[in-house]
């Protein structure tokens, strides 16, 4: 298919823009690979693993009222995985070195993931993603979390008691 060579493209490019870029890799939303240059990684894994740290990000971003997700960027002892959002149906993760330029990374980063989008929104239209069908974010910020509950946290349901007893079954 074209669009897979064409993402392909932009992966290499991006190698080319971004020194100390050990590895870069497009997926669905749903976690399946659309382009990879990550020599030494199991692409397939690490889709799956984008997909599900997507929607971790997602959970807290909605949770902390700051908006649709845009990036995640974790950092370990030898380097950084940098995701970004390319669209809705779409996610661009990048593996580099420890010693990268972080904002070079960011910019890039965000270039191409807007790229990516273009492309992948060209073949099957906007709004097409696991996350299509959610509500837009409202106009008017959101209500001032509840004081009592500790930061964190999430609101915990009691079970309550039934209105009325039931009625003894026969043979029961």
């Amino acid at each position: 298919m074209a669009v897979e060579t064409d993402v392909l493209d932009e992966l290499r490019r991006l190698r080319s823009r971004v020194p100390r870029l050990a590895g870069s890799l497009a997926a669905t939303v749903d976690g399946l690979v659309l382009a990879h240059d990550v020599p030494d990684t199991e692409p397939e894994g690490l889709a799956a693993l984008t997909a599900a740290s997507l929607g971790v990000a997602h959970r807290m971003t909605d949770a902390a009222a700051r908006g649709e997700f845009r990036e995640l960027l974790v950092r370990g002892s030898r380097g950084y995985v940098a995701t970004y959002a390319a669209g809705t149906t779409a996610v661009l993760t990048l593996l580099a070195d420890d010693r990268v330029n972080v904002g070079r990374l960011h910019l890039e980063g965000r270039r191409s993931g807007a790229r990516i989008a273009e492309l992948v929104e060209a073949r099957t239209g906007p709004g097409g993603g696991r996350h299509a069908d959610r509500p837009a974010p409202p106009e008017h910020p959101p209500p001032a979390p509840d004081p009592a509950r500790p930061i964190g946290t999430l609101p915990v349901r009691t079970p309550q008691r039934p209105a009325h007893r039931p009625r003894p079954q026969p043979g029961g």
